[in-house]
């Protein structure tokens, strides 16, 4: 493998992993994923932007095949799909040192035994300059985990972001594309980022005094339109919902199933863009990227042993973990002969700050009187979608 030119002295050493189908061991991959180093070369030292997943370590030596001398080893994040084979890379250049920040530092020690003493700590902004090549190190905490940082390279204007602007894909191209990133740009922010908007706000306010020529992330292909994969950001973690309303149900004998195409209809007749999920195939990406701008969840369910569905108690599972921004909450479906349905899903949504609507619950098959309710529902979300912005993609 050779390493590919981003720009004059600074190269990509992305490892792509076609066939991984699951990052730990739960998140999906239907594009795969890479993990991407980056090497860039001054007129006196050299540094490694990152590692690999130590599965695949053989391909980054691969690509460190005609590289006789490592000066630094930059470690923007410890989880070991980006510093797994550092220990490895530090056995091949004994002379190497990892440049990292505290937090970091600590947990490298921890996860991977890396020596104190092989370890040099850099400030918020602290630079290290490579020979006409200067690294400024940027604290990014909480995307997604504390200690993570990027790297700014003044001369050629490149973002080293890390996790943060990535995506799980696999590919053969070096510049993403407008086409290609944004589903699983936003699939990453939702299963990954969503539950830090808050920090993610935060950091992209860093960013903005960096005229940034090219985002180089630590999955996915690097960027060279930064305004717009920015934008993106943006878009999901800073402004409000659109209208826009996920149905994410589960049926076990039609009845629940009925209330929810009831629903469904009449809010795509007031003209709310609606996403219809069947948890009965569950993919929690799918999921997460439905909840990202949707301003209303409503989650269907039978009654199974007094209790919501399991598999509509994962959905609420995964809103309460990934915290998205809507803004109303509501619960329809249907029970035999009682149950607690109802209660038990909103015991499990502490996080998700979002007013809860009034609830649909039906004994037995619906008729005129439930539906009667489920157009209640709708108009009541309806009123509070008026003014929201499109849906858009």
């Amino acid at each position: 493998m050779k390493p590919a030119k981003i720009t004059e002295g600074v190269y990509t050493l992305r490892v792509n992993h076609f066939n991984r189908h699951l990052f730990d061991s739960l998140i999906p991959l239907p594009d795969g994923t890479s993990y991407n180093a980056y090497l860039v070369k001054g007129a006196e030292k050299t540094a490694l932007l990152d590692a690999a997943d130590p599965e695949k370590a053989g391909v980054l030596f691969d690509y460190l095949s005609g590289v006789e001398k490592l000066d630094y080893v930059v470690c923007h994040h410890a989880e070991q799909d980006h510093s797994g084979s550092i220990p490895l890379v530090l056995e091949r250049y004994p002379g190497a040192k990892v440049v990292t920040n505290p937090k970091c530092k600590e947990l490298l020690t921890a996860h991977l035994h890396i020596a104190s003493d092989r370890i040099i700590e850099v400030k918020d902004g602290e630079t290290l300059d490579l020979g006409g090549k200067t690294l400024e190190f940027v604290y990014l905490p909480w995307v997604h985990w504390p200690e993570t940082m990027g790297t700014w390279l003044r001369e050629d204007r490149v973002l080293f972001s890390c996790d943060f602007l990535g995506a799980h894909l696999a590919s053969g191209e070096l510049f993403s594309d407008e086409q290609s990133r944004y589903i699983p740009m936003k699939r990453y922010y939702a299963e990954i980022m969503m539950p830090f908007r808050a920090n993610i706000k935060t950091n992209l306010e860093k960013l903005a005094k960096y005229d940034i020529a090219f985002i180089a992330p630590s999955h996915g292909p690097v960027h060279r339109d930064p305004k717009a994969v920015i934008g993106l950001y943006h878009e999901w973690a800073v402004e409000g919902p659109r209208n826009k309303a996920l149905i994410a149900y589960v049926s076990m004998h039609g009845s629940t199933y009925m209330l929810v195409n009831r629903l469904v209809s009449r809010l795509q007749d007031a003209g709310i863009c609606v996403e219809k999920l069947n948890l009965d195939h569950f993919e929690e990406g799918r999921v997460a990227m439905a909840m990202v701008d949707a301003a209303t969840i409503v989650i269907g369910t039978p009654t199974v042993l007094t209790g919501p569905h399991p598999k509509a108690a994962y959905a609420a599972y995964l809103a309460n973990a990934l915290r998205p921004k809507a803004k109303y909450l509501s619960v329809i479906g249907s029970f035999g002969w009682g149950g607690r349905a109802v209660e038990n899903l909103a015991a499990m949504l502490p996080n998700v700050k979002a007013e809860i609507l009034p609830p649909v619950m039906i004994k037995g098959m619906p008729g005129e009187a439930e539906f009667a309710k489920i157009d209640e529902l709708a108009a009541a979300i309806v009123s509070r979608h008026a003014g929201l912005p499109g849906c858009g993609l």
